[in-house]
């Protein structure tokens, strides 16, 4: 296990059953970790010493940009980022409302550029720095029900694509994780129940963090993780219609689901 002991890592997302795996592994590698959120103290509180450090950011505020531009001021530059935080919403697209829509795409889209505007200069001109996006196997795949979150993951997924290639020449490390179906509260009863029925795997979060410190300490660029998801989104990216077609025979089940949400 590598160490980062001495680091000071900023967490964007740490109340998911997936930053909650992450930020664990950050504090058994020594880090300092700066936790970000709109309440940042409930999760602090869980925590002694002075490891962990509760800063407020709210990721759907327009004032999204000074606020990160404060927090460098106060905490200094971190040596690494990483964004897994995410809103997610299983229903029709009819169903959906232009708040849940606005409040989707500057989560998981808008708020990881901004984070990486903000950063990256100062990061870049000290030369090294690490930024981690975690996105989904949905921001390859077209999933029924899941049009908007795909929409913003698909969208996540080029952003980071982009950037790294803007960054070559620079000594900065850029990952971009995508899970598949994650047993956390972001899924409820009835989408468990569905993928239950589909058949679908879903990994812990602690499987999810590992492997992402697994990834950071071998110097991906991307991760896909779970099988046979990894090879669904190969072959969507050269045969779409034949995941159509697999999706098609499963849309009844998907259906009496996405219903009931609707």
């Amino acid at each position: 296990m590598s160490t980062l002991r001495n680091q000071t890592w900023l967490l964007l997302g740490a109340s998911g059953g997936i930053g909650r795996a992450i930020l664990a592994g950050l504090l058994e590698r020594g880090a300092r970790v700066l936790v970000a959120g709109r309440h940042p103290e409930a999760l602090a509180d869980q925590f002694a010493g002075d490891q962990v450090v509760p800063v407020r950011l709210d990721l759907n505020s327009e004032q999204l940009g000074m606020s990160l531009q404060d927090l460098i001021t106060t905490q200094g530059l971190p040596d690494g980022v990483i964004h897994c935080a995410g809103i997610n919403q299983f229903g029709a697209m009819e169903a959906s409302t232009d708040s849940l829509l606005s409040n989707m795409l500057n989560v998981n889209l808008r708020s990881p550029m901004v984070l990486a505007r903000e950063l990256v200069p100062a990061m870049r001109e000290r030369g090294a720095g690490s930024l981690v996006f975690v996105g989904s196997t949905f921001g390859s795949i077209g999933f029924p029900g899941y049009s908007a979150y795909c929409a913003s993951k698909f969208g996540l997924r080029g952003f980071v694509e982009a950037l790294r290639r803007e960054l070559a020449d620079s000594p900065l490390a850029i990952l971009y994780m995508a899970p598949r179906a994650t047993c956390t509260a972001m899924n409820d009863a009835q989408v468990n129940a569905m993928n239950k029925d589909l058949g679908n795997h879903m990994d812990s979060p602690e499987r999810v963090a590992s492997a992402i410190f697994r990834a950071m300490d071998r110097g991906n660029a991307s991760l896909y993780l779970g099988w046979p998801e990894k090879l669904f989104v190969r072959i969507n990216a050269l045969w779409p219609r034949l995941v159509d077609r697999a999706l098609r025979k499963q849309l009844p089940v998907i259906q009496q689901y996405l219903h009931k949400g609707a």
